[in-house]
């Protein structure tokens, strides 16, 4: 799969506009991600980050550039972009946004808008040491593959969670992150005809 097929793949296949999502549950915080992905060595790849582990909040889990919408933040999407210009250095202007997932709600109390993009042209990162230690990419034939996702129960304040995790090399994607993960999957990852079809 190149760059053009995940763009139409995803055109066919989207839950959600290229639009601000409306409303947000009660006592959650807004908070959007970037699914950066780019043309590598690897076929198409999706960029991600390893968070710090001085953090006191998820210390060096991997997760996507993002973070709180901030006053200034016209949008949801304009959160992403910001915070993945913050976080590593890329500019806005080499995002094609595509369009965006549904919401995510985490267990810590974030409503999640995952913001879709194409990287336009190669760039050189640039990490912010307070927020990111590092950033890798994963083909997404890799994490197309559905035995490479797995789902387990989690035991959180007495009660059963779902959590995705998803192993690659010395790396555990899990949480928010492979979650988010899974369902763009699930939708680029639809049979063609049957989308087709649904429409």
């Amino acid at each position: 799969m190149d760059l053009t097929e995940l763009r139409w793949r995803f055109e066919l296949g989207v839950a959600a506009p290229l639009s601000q999502p409306q409303g947000t549950p009660p006592r959650l915080r807004n908070a959007a991600v970037l699914l950066a992905f780019q043309a590598g060595s690897n076929g198409v790849e999706l960029l991600l980050t390893q968070r710090p582990r001085h953090l006191k909040a998820h210390p060096g889990q991997v997760s996507f550039p993002g973070g709180k919408q901030e006053p200034q933040d016209r949008n949801l999407l304009e959160t992403a972009l910001r915070e993945a210009h913050e976080e590593i250095g890329l500019a806005p202007a080499n995002v094609e946004l595509l369009g965006t997932l549904p919401q995510h709600h985490t267990i810590t109390g974030f409503n999640i808008t995952p913001v879709v993009g194409i990287v336009q042209q190669p760039f050189t990162a640039r990490l912010n040491p307070g927020e990111v230690s590092a950033m890798f990419t994963v083909p997404l034939t890799f994490l197309l593959q559905q035995n490479n996702r797995h789902v387990m129960l989690v035991q959180r304040r007495q009660q059963s969670h779902p959590v995705t995790f998803i192993p690659y090399g010395d790396r555990l994607i899990w949480g928010a992150t492979a979650a988010i993960i899974d369902t763009f999957c699930d939708i680029i990852g639809c049979d063609v005809q049957r989308i087709t079809k649904r429409r």
